[in-house]
C-alpha cells in the first residue's frame, strides 16, 4: 500500500514525499481508521483526505464551511483529474442532478457540501443511498463552544455520521487550542493517538505590531505599500466600508489595489480574487470575507490595518503569506480605538432572559411531545438573531429539555414540464396508483401545484417520505420543476418539568459565560500584541507548540520594539442626551408589547441590529447608534443609572 500512495502522490499530485505530519494522518486513513489533523495554515491538510480518497472504496464527503473554500479546492482537483464536487445553493436544478448521479453511479470520488445541506430532507434521503467511506469536516473547531468560530450545526455532525453509517471520520483544522482540540476529538470519539498536531511556528513569517494612531494609518500604510509597490500584499480591515476607503486611498497614490467584501456581487468578487491570484492585482483590502482557500504561493505581506477579531483569526490571517518558503511580512497597525468594535459584536449576540423566555413557552405550550420551529419566524418572535438562537436550541438539547428529531420542508410546490398522464403513465400497478394519488392531493395555481400532504395521508396512507422521494425523481428526469420553502426544524419535547424562569436562569448563564470567554479572548489578543516576549513564540505556545524557539529574532519584540498600544480618546459618555434618544424606542416597545430591557436599549444606543430593531425600523431613530464609539458595558452601566427600573 506504501508503494500505492507513494504513486498516487507523485501521479496525481506532482510532489515526491509527504510533509511532516501528512504521512501519519494519511496512512490512519487509509488503514481505515479516525483521525485529526491540526496543522498551521497552508501546510497540506486537504491532501490528508484528498489523496485517501483515491484509495478508499466509496464517496468521501467533505463538510466545508465555505463556499470559496470548496470552490477553491474543486478547482484544483479537477486540474489533477480527481472526479470531484460540490452541491451548493448556486447551481441550476440540472448542475445538480448530474452530480447526484455521478454520486450515486459510484464514479465521483469527493462530494463536498455545506453542514446545512444536511438539514435538507431531500438531501439526507439522497446521501443516504450513497455509501460513503470517509467523512471529512474541515475547519472543525467550529465544532467547539470554546473555538473562536463556533457554528450550532456542526455539533449534529457526530449525529449525521451514526445516522449515514459512515465509518470513519477526519477532522481538519489550522486553529485550534488544547481545550478546542480535546472537545472536537470528545465529540467525535477520536483517539488521542490518532491525533496529529504539527509546529505552529513559522521561520520565514516576520512579525511586526506597529502602535498606530487612527489619524496616522492612511500615511503609515501608503508607507509600507510605496516600499515595495508590486509585492503580493493583503490588507485585512474590519468594516466593508473601510475597505473602500482603503482601497482608494492607496489607488489615489498610484497603487493597483481593489477592495473585496461581502457586499460586493458574487461575479464582481470572483474576478478580484482571480485578478490578485494571477498578479494582475497586487494588492487586496478586504474583510475576513477574503481568504479562506486562497492558496497563493508568493503572498509577501499581510498587514491587518484593524486589529483581527482573536489571536486565532489572526494565525489564520497571517498563515497565508510566504506558503513558498520566502521571506514575508505580517504588520498590525495597533491601537486600541476601535477594540469596542469588536466587542458590541459579542454582546450583541447574548439574548435578553425576556427572549429566552419566549422560546422555552413556545417549547412547553407544544403538542403531543412534538415541537416544530421555522426559525426565522421564532428570531422574529423573540427577537434574538439567527446565530445565537440556533446556539440556544444546542443548549436547550445539552439540557435535555429537546432533542433534534429531523428537518423538512413545509412547504412543496411544482411546475409541470410534461402532462400529469404521460407522467403516470410511466407506472404500472401500484406504483401508478400512488403517482396518481400525488397529483389528486396537488392544488393548481396559474402554473404551480401545491402538495397537500396531510390529504395524501389521510386518503391514501401515502408516506411523506415516499412522496418527497417521488417528487425528486420526477424532478430529476426533468418532468416537473420542484420547488420547497419553509424549512421546518422537528424536535421531540423531553422534560418540561422545570420552571420556566429557572431553566431561563440556566441557559441566559450558559450565554453569559459564553460572552465572558469571547470578551476574554480579545483581551488575550491585545496582550499578544502589547507582549513583552517574542511574538513568535508566545504565538505558538498559544496553540501548545512548546518547540518554537524562545527569539525568533524576526518579529518586532525581539527587535527591541516592544508595542504600547494607543488608547481611545473619546469625550465622556452624553448620558443627559439619553432620555431623549431613548423614548421613542421605548414607546414603540410599549406599544408592540415587548419587554423593554436595559440590553435592548443598549444595543440601540450601540447601533447593534437585531429582530426587534427591524421590526420597529429602530434604525431610522434619532438614538440609534448614538453611541456605537462607547464600550458596551460604559453604555450599560449609563442606562441602568438613567432607567434603573428596567432590568
Amino acid at each position: 500500500m506504501a508503494n500505492a500512495i507513494e504513486d498516487t502522490l507523485r501521479d496525481y499530485f506532482g510532489f515526491d514525499q509527504l510533509r511532516r505530519g501528512q504521512s501519519d494522518v494519511i496512512s490512519r486513513v487509509i488503514a481505515g481508521q479516525s483521525a485529526a489533523a491540526i496543522f498551521p495554515t497552508g501546510s497540506g491538510k486537504s491532501l490528508c483526505y484528498q489523496l485517501p480518497a483515491l484509495h478508499l472504496p466509496h464517496l468521501t464527503l467533505v463538510i466545508s464551511p465555505l463556499l470559496a473554500l470548496m470552490n477553491d479546492q474543486l478547482e484544483f482537483l479537477r486540474s489533477k483529474g480527481i472526479a470531484a464536487a460540490s452541491i451548493d445553493s448556486t447551481q441550476d436544478r440540472a448542475s445538480t442532478q448530474q452530480i447526484m448521479q455521478q454520486a450515486r453511479s459510484g464514479t465521483l470520488r469527493i462530494l463536498m457540501i455545506s453542514v446545512e445541506r444536511l438539514k435538507n430532507e431531500r438531501f439526507r434521503q439522497f446521501i443516504a443511498q450513497v455509501p460513503i467511506s470517509l467523512l471529512v469536516v474541515d475547519e472543525a473547531h467550529c465544532i467547539s463552544e470554546w473555538g473562536h468560530n463556533f457554528r450550532p450545526d456542526y455539533l449534529k455532525l457526530p449525529q449525521y455520521r451514526e445516522e449515514l453509517n459512515i465509518p470513519q471520520v477526519l477532522l481538519l483544522t489550522a486553529t485550534a487550542t488544547q481545550q478546542v482540540v480535546e472537545d472536537m476529538s470528545q465529540k467525535f470519539a477520536i483517539p488521542r493517538e490518532a491525533i496529529t498536531i504539527t509546529g505552529f511556528y513559522r521561520d520565514n513569517l516576520d512579525l511586526t505590531v506597529q502602535p498606530c494612531s487612527d489619524a496616522d494609518k492612511p500615511q503609515h500604510l501608503s508607507d509600507l505599500i510605496q516600499r515595495e509597490p508590486n509585492a503580493s500584499t493583503i490588507v485585512y480591515v474590519t468594516l466593508q466600508k473601510t475597505a473602500e476607503n482603503v482601497a482608494r486611498q492607496l489607488q489615489q497614490i498610484g497603487i493597483n489595489a481593489a477592495a473585496y467584501h461581502a457586499g460586493l456581487p458574487h461575479e464582481q468578487r470572483d474576478a478580484i480574487q482571480a485578478a490578485f491570484m494571477q498578479g494582475k492585482t497586487p494588492c487586496i483590502v478586504a474583510t475576513i470575507a477574503f481568504g479562506m482557500g486562497i492558496d497563493k504561493a508568493d503572498i509577501r505581506r499581510v498587514i491587518h490595518y484593524d486589529l483581527p477579531k482573536s489571536i486565532e483569526n489572526y494565525s489564520q490571517e497571517i498563515g497565508r503569506a510566504g506558503r513558498d518558503g520566502q521571506r514575508s511580512h505580517c504588520i498590525t497597525l495597533a491601537n486600541t480605538e476601535h477594540v469596542n468594535v469588536l466587542e458590541n459584536f459579542v454582546y450583541g449576540d447574548t439574548p435578553d432572559k425576556s427572549s429566552i423566555a419566549i422560546v422555552i413557552e413556545h417549547i412547553y405550550q407544544s403538542q403531543d411531545g412534538h415541537w416544530e420551529v421555522m426559525m426565522n419566524r421564532l428570531s422574529r418572535d423573540s427577537h434574538i438573531r439567527l446565530l445565537p438562537l440556533k446556539t440556544l436550541l444546542v443548549y436547550l438539547e445539552l439540557e435535555h429539555v429537546i432533542e433534534a428529531q429531523y428537518s423538512y420542508f413545509a412547504s412543496y410546490r411544482f411546475k409541470l414540464i410534461e402532462s400529469i398522464d404521460h407522467i403516470v403513465a410511466r407506472f404500472e400497478g401500484e406504483r401508478r396508483h400512488f403517482v396518481d394519488a400525488i397529483f389528486q392531493c396537488a392544488t393548481p395555481a396559474k402554473v404551480w401545484f401545491s402538495l397537500d400532504f396531510d390529504r395524501l395521508w389521510q386518503q391514501f396512507q401515502a408516506d411523506r417520505r415516499r412522496v418527497v422521494t417521488a417528487l425528486d425523481y420526477f424532478h430529476e428526469q426533468g418532468w416537473i420543476e420542484l420547488e420547497s420553502k419553509q424549512m421546518t426544524d422537528v424536535y421531540r419535547v423531553l422534560d418540561t418539568q422545570l420552571p420556566v424562569n429557572v431553566l431561563v436562569e440556566r441557559l441566559h448563564h450558559l450565554f453569559l459565560t459564553k460572552e465572558h470567554s469571547e470578551i476574554t479572548r480579545i483581551q488575550v489578543m491585545l496582550d499578544f500584541f502589547a507582549s513583552e516576549r517574542c511574538l513568535s513564540h508566545t504565538l505558538a505556545s498559544y496553540f501548545s507548540d512548546h518547540h518554537a524557539p524562545k527569539q525568533c529574532g524576526h518579529c518586532s519584540v525581539c527587535a527591541g520594539n516592544i508595542a504600547q498600544l494607543p488608547k481611545a480618546q473619546r469625550p465622556p459618555l452624553p448620558e443627559e442626551n439619553l432620555g431623549t434618544w431613548i423614548a421613542p424606542f421605548a414607546n414603540a416597545c410599549h406599544e408592540l408589547g415587548v419587554t423593554l430591557t436595559q440590553g435592548a436599549i443598549s444595543r440601540f444606543l450601540c447601533g447593534l441590529t437585531n429582530p426587534l430593531i427591524t421590526k420597529l425600523k429602530a434604525n431610522k431613530m434619532r438614538g440609534f447608534a448614538q453611541l456605537e464609539h462607547y464600550p458596551f458595558a460604559d453604555v450599560k452601566d449609563a442606562v441602568a443609572r438613567q432607567m434603573p427600573h428596567i432590568h
